[in-house]
């Protein structure tokens, strides 16, 4: 006899790809290319694991084609942004299906730049090199199930594989010495991670999330994240990647109101100088010109910085 329960579940359609062009009469054009993954959950659904009951899927082919109905019937405002896209799948999905408790729509792109001729744009012509993956996801979720009345939306955001490196003004000293210890103090080093930073929105209502402007807040994500490592005033010289994640984290809280905590994984992808002393060159500290790139093993260096709670003093 089976006694053992389903604890979480949720089934859907992944890796969707799909692309909406914008055609103004005007000729100039916009593109947006998505791969969406849409989940869906609920307590109805358990009965498909534990009886291979299929009468309330919705297949994930169904899933799949909504996704494309709805990349060609909402207005291009709302298909263009991608977290304004997930809410609405999400939004679509509990709201259609009354058995469907939760919908979590994660949309990511990579998107086409527009290509400039005598520095104006092309009017219908893009490339891509390589840059960051932008991504979103929304939760949709019924919070009087079945009644599709009244919903949740969550939204969080983010990009990963921003590739950076200085090559001076960076350091790590004084750190915590014991019998293990190997590595000397680095007054100055070249510094290279490959950054992933998400964030969340603070929840809000349906009309109030799409009125944020997500384009801003990923531009303002990804530009505070740049000039906090290469310039920002309070750490010229960073004492560790945590203190330049820290900064990151704290200047993107301050300059939007809309994000609730943000969270940044950097790996410390290390550049070594080469010793070439059995040559008879100094290539040390204040010597080091040649480096050796080493991939793995690497730093990982984790964490989310969020506003103080209402009353901490």
């Amino acid at each position: 006899m089976e006694n053992s329960i389903v604890k979480s579940q949720a089934y859907g359609k992944d890796c969707v790809r799909v692309v909406r062009v914008v055609r103004h009469q005007d000729g100039w054009q916009e593109i947006a290319d998505y791969w969406v993954c849409c989940l869906l959950s609920g307590e109805q659904f358990e009965t498909s694991y534990t009886k291979g009951d299929n009468k309330l899927v919705v297949a994930t082919d169904s899933q799949k084609n909504t996704v494309y109905y709805l990349a060609k019937t909402l207005p291009a405002e709302k298909v263009m942004v991608p977290e304004v896209f997930a809410s609405e799948v999400a939004s679509f999905m509990v709201k259609k299906y009354a058995h469907v408790t939760t919908c979590h729509v994660k949309v990511t792109t990579k998107p086409w730049e527009r290509m400039k001729f005598d520095n104006k744009g092309h009017a219908h012509s893009f490339y891509r090199e390589g840059k960051e993956t932008r991504w979103t996801e929304a939760y949709a979720t019924k919070t009087n199930p079945p009644s599709a009345e009244q919903f949740t939306v969550k939204v969080n955001s983010g990009f990963y594989d921003l590739e950076v490196l200085k090559t001076t003004n960076s350091s790590f000293v004084d750190f915590w010495r014991d019998e293990l210890t190997t590595l000397p103090d680095m007054p100055d080093r070249l510094l290279s991670t490959k950054v992933l930073c998400q964030w969340k929105f603070v929840p809000q209502t349906i009309e109030a999330l799409q009125a944020i402007d997500y384009n801003a807040a990923y531009n303002g994500a990804k530009r505070n994240t740049l000039d906090a490592f290469a310039n920002d005033p309070r750490a010229w010289v960073h004492a560790s990647v945590q203190s330049t994640l820290y900064i990151m984290a704290d200047r993107i809280l301050n300059d939007f109101a809309a994000v609730d905590d943000v969270y940044y994984a950097l790996p410390n992808i290390h550049y070594f100088p080469f010793d070439l002393s059995k040559f008879g060159l100094k290539n040390t500290q204040t010597d080091a010109e040649v480096y050796m790139p080493i991939a793995n093993p690497s730093g990982l260096i984790t964490a989310t910085i969020s506003r103080p709670s209402k009353g901490k003093f």
